[in-house]
């Protein structure tokens, strides 16, 4: 490991343990901490009292949901990548937040998903296509699109930065 890697991580643990000293000490803490469901609210709950525990091995920054609670916030991922972050998560349900960037989906390549999945476009634009259909559909901010399972489906272009901003709900149908 690099002595670079190594401050980092010797940095999580650091704020770790004074995440946890602070929440032996605050009853109103320890039932939030409680309450918490997953890994991210956690993060989220340790980001509200100033501490930055999100950052996973590897990773070169903290996750934004650790940032920042504001959908819009966040730097923009690098051109041609995107990335998405997780907001809920339940049995058959998933609402994502993803950021593009110049983004498209590889040549060749079709989404198939076993989902249904809504998208709502928050910033930018997006180009789309689906197998069944030749013309592309363009998107922009405010435009909603549903998506029925097994519908196959491309990006064919997003935003520049500061990028094009989703938020996409996943519904697992079941039968």
């Amino acid at each position: 490991m690099a002595e670079a890697d190594l401050q980092r991580f010797l940095d999580k643990v650091r704020q770790l343990q004074a995440f946890v000293a602070l929440s032996e000490a605050d009853p109103a803490l320890r039932e939030a901490l409680r309450d918490c469901s997953d890994h991210d609210q956690v993060v989220a709950l340790a980001a509200v009292c100033g501490f930055s525990i999100g950052r996973r091995w590897g990773e070169t920054d903290t996750p934004a949901v650790a940032r920042t609670s504001n959908l819009l916030a966040g730097p923009c991922p690098p051109p041609g990548q995107e990335q998405s972050m997780v907001l809920l998560e339940r049995s058959g349900l998933r609402l994502e937040r993803i950021h593009s960037c110049s983004a498209a989906t590889p040549a060749g390549h079709w989404y198939d998903q076993s989902a249904t999945e809504w998208v709502l476009l928050l910033r930018g634009s997006a180009r789309l296509r689906f197998e069944d259909d030749p013309q592309p559909l363009e998107l922009a901010v405010g435009d909603t699109l549903l998506i029925s399972p097994h519908r196959r489906h491309r990006v064919e272009g997003t935003d520049p930065a500061p990028g094009t901003l989703w938020l996409a709900l996943f519904v697992e149908t079941t039968t």
